[in-house]
């Protein structure tokens, strides 16, 4: 009798796997969708590998031609016209990260440890190579602010947005010829508004969209139907970059750091200084350095404080179960001023990526590996080559604003 095994069937486990790791690689994609695919569009008969041969890969412009504004003369010839070339650059990198366990851990957890590690590495992916696209999409020069504030420091949960920024924005898109999406007419006059839910709930209960929910369209307040404003696809998404801290300090100001280490998963943690009585002050207060300018501390993370006894405090995070996402080290900053919501107005050609061809757009999955002198070791994790770059700062504006949430 023959009895089948995982020895046997490889090939049938492993194929659910990777099944598993495309879908976390993929899954949640938001600043990538503004890039445009160098790599696909070639560049003077070089392969992206040997692109890759420099640190810098240069996106090549051409001007235009000046209007044509005298008659053509009857005894002297035209002066031919000269055009001017400028470039783009994108400094591409590496990424990559990887689990391992050992063969003990395998054969003796009764979870599915392994399958896990699947869906783990293929997030790790998506998120890591996602954040080179977000952190080309909210930085650069073309940057304004609401109104009221004037600048990230200053934003409080006042300075909120509305509609009226839409028709403004969509009017200096239009004058700076920002490339857009193609609408069903063939014009490439649409663009995204990348923005988060607070910064959502904002603009659907202010301004003229409020009026038109209250009286015309019942839908926009009732099912959240709000999904373009003038030419701008409202993509809105948890994972939309917040400036935690960033903003005004908070009438209360907590300003304070973390007297231990706090690992992922925690759901308590202990500051420097007794807090106690000011975990009602601030929605939402951040673990990490203030991102200010065009600083950017992808492990920042923002949490809810339920309770505090002195300096330990209990807390709500982003985490799988309601814990922290991340590790912490003693001495992190933890902050209750105001946070501040960029919206990234762009279309498909305001960034460009680029990325060695035989590793892949998202990155490739490495292993499972066994690895030590008895193979008692399991190593799986991606690598990934590439990188994302602006095209033009006139192509993304990142409009700063704050919610009345906070």
């Amino acid at each position: 009798m023959t009895t089948e095994t995982t020895s046997t069937l490889t090939n049938s486990i492993r194929d659910v796997y990777k099944g598993k790791y495309l879908v976390g690689a993929m899954g949640q994609r938001l600043y990538d969708q503004l890039a445009i695919d160098y790599t696909q569009l070639g560049a003077d008969g070089k392969t992206m590998q040997e692109l890759l041969q420099s640190t810098n890969i240069y996106i090549p412009f051409i001007s235009d031609m000046s209007p044509g504004t005298t008659a053509i003369s009857e005894t002297q010839d035209i002066t031919p016209q000269t055009l001017r070339d400028a470039t783009s650059s994108i400094t591409w990198s590496s990424r990559g990260e990887a689990l391992q366990w050992s063969e003990k851990l395998e054969l003796s957890v009764y979870t599915d440890y392994t399958a896990r590690a699947y869906d783990r590495v293929g997030k790790n992916a998506m998120e890591s190579i996602e954040l080179l696209a977000e952190a080309a999409a909210c930085q650069g020069s073309w940057v304004e602010y609401e109104s009221t504030a004037g600048a990230r420091a200053s934003i409080t949960d006042t300075c909120v947005a509305t509609d009226a920024i839409f028709r403004q924005y969509q009017a200096k898109m239009l004058t700076l010829k920002v490339p857009g999406f193609i609408n069903d007419a063939g014009e490439a006059n649409t663009w995204s508004a990348i923005l988060h839910p607070y910064v959502f709930h904002d603009i659907s209960e202010g301004g003229n969209v409020n009026d038109i929910g209250l009286y015309q369209d019942k839908g926009i307040h009732l099912n959240f139907e709000l999904g373009q404003l003038g030419p701008f696809r409202l993509v809105v998404s948890p994972f939309a970059k917040v400036f935690g801290g960033a903003g005004d300090d908070f009438d209360t100001n907590v300003a304070t750091t973390l007297a231990s280490a706090a690992n992922a998963l925690a759901k308590t943690i202990v500051t420097a200084d007794n807090v106690d009585s000011d975990i009602g002050d601030g929605e939402l207060w951040t673990i990490g350095t203030e991102e200010t300018a065009n600083t950017f501390y992808p492990t920042n993370e923002r949490i809810k404080v339920l309770s505090a006894s002195t300096t330990t405090l209990t807390i709500l995070g982003e985490g799988p179960n309601g814990g922290l996402r991340f590790d912490h080290d003693a001495g992190a900053a933890v902050r209750n001023a105001y946070s501040v919501y960029p919206i990234i107005f762009g279309g498909p050609e305001s960034l460009v990526k680029v990325y060695a061809t035989d590793v892949g757009e998202y990155g490739m999955e490495v292993g499972p590996k066994v690895s030590g002198t008895l193979d008692q070791f399991n190593t799986l994790g991606w690598k990934y080559y590439g990188g994302y770059g602006r095209v033009g700062e006139n192509r993304l504006l990142r409009y700063e604003c704050g919610t009345s949430y906070e």
